[in-house]
């Protein structure tokens, strides 16, 4: 039987939300449980991605963050259509008040993203050779990571540089980066980072690397194919972050994705869970059944992760289903609002939440 009918199946047994969580995470405790303190000792750093503006009149927005995060990352502010406006303005008002927030409440901000090839603002493309982008990209760069060095402790320096659909030819998206600089703008961009803030996290981030297809072990073998290279030239780099937006009609590749977290521990590499949230466009209408499969999910997702490594973070790509990326690009066709979040829209922990607590809270 596969995952997916086990859990509606469970469900449709009436089983209780806690006993079906009990099914998928070993000795997970009942809803309302509370840990141990050895437990709660060793915890994984939970976070999310914040929009900055809700923090200053959204009280409810801003309880959930401060009830439940230890770490945040910024949706928005520093990327390069944020920052950058004009070639010659850097605009640093929302990852100013996002860093400000963090502090004031003992919490850590990881940076998102220098080297990307979407957001990017229209006057790049007037970019137009590779030492005009050599020189656009190291200045932003030391701009910006010198800004907040000391402060920002991990930056996604790289982000989804692997194609959709790789191929021995051809490993790397498409971007005004890979297009001026070749494959050398990865390690322009990670040392780079490092000559400034030599005790920052170096990260290269990527998405749709945990099903069992063949897209995503094409993308599993072009990303570790890219660490190698860069680990065996010696350029700095620390992490890896796992994006996971998770489908939530497709089945983890377990294996697989234990495979490829072995192979990267190999290389003396950190793995961080980054944007982790469930696309349930595809799952039935019931609020109950889509949340229990949603949980089940990531239950899959995290323990291939932690059966060979713990994280060293895991962050979700928001907070409440309030406001989520996930109705920009997987609108549900009965009119449903999605829930890929682990808060509801008025704040109230669903299952998927229950899942991340279990994996935050004791040593994986």
């Amino acid at each position: 039987m596969r995952r997916r009918e086990f859990v509606v199946g469970a469900l449709g047994a009436g089983l209780a939300a806690s006993n079906v969580l009990d099914s998928i995470i070993p000795g997970a405790p009942a809803a309302g449980g509370t840990a141990s303190a050895s437990q709660l000792r060793t915890a994984i750093p939970f976070g999310a991605a914040v929009r900055v503006d809700y923090l200053a009149d959204q009280f409810d927005y801003k309880t959930a963050i401060l009830e439940h995060c230890q770490m945040v990352v910024g949706e928005g502010g520093l990327k390069w259509i944020d920052l950058r406006p004009t070639r010659d303005d850097f605009v640093f008002d929302q990852p100013d008040r996002l860093i400000a927030f963090a502090e004031a409440n003992g919490m850590k901000m990881r940076g998102h993203t220098l080297a990307w090839y979407g957001a990017m603002p229209d006057w790049t493309q007037q970019i137009a050779s590779e030492a005009e982008a050599e020189g656009e990209l190291v200045r932003h760069i030391e701009m910006v990571v010198g800004r907040y060095k000391g402060r920002i402790p991990s930056w996604d320096v790289i982000n989804e540089a692997i194609a959709d659909h790789p191929t021995p030819d051809s490993p790397y998206r498409e971007s005004i980066w890979q297009q001026r600089l070749g494959k050398r703008f990865v390690e322009l961009s990670l040392r780079t980072a490092a000559a400034v803030d030599p005790d920052v996290q170096l990260v290269i981030n990527d998405y749709a690397i945990e099903n069992p297809t063949g897209q995503c072990r094409a993308k599993r073998e072009a990303l570790l194919n890219m660490l190698r290279d860069l680990k065996d030239r010696d350029v700095p780099l620390h992490a890896v972050g796992i994006q996971g937006h998770l489908l939530g009609d497709q089945e983890i590749d377990k294996d697989g994705l234990s495979r490829f977290v072995e192979a990267v521990a190999a290389m003396d590499l950190e793995v961080l869970v980054t944007e982790l949230d469930v696309i349930d466009n595809k799952l039935p209408a019931s609020t109950y059944d889509r949340d229990q499969i949603a949980a089940a999910t990531a239950n899959d997702f995290l323990r291939a992760i932690c059966d060979v490594k713990r994280p060293g973070a895991i962050l979700t790509w928001g907070i409440t289903d309030r406001y989520t990326w996930v109705p920009m690009w997987f609108t549900r066709d009965d009119g449903k609002p999605n829930r890929p979040l682990p808060l509801d829209v008025n704040y109230r922990p669903k299952a998927l939440m229950q899942v991340i607590e279990e994996y935050t809270r004791v040593p994986a």
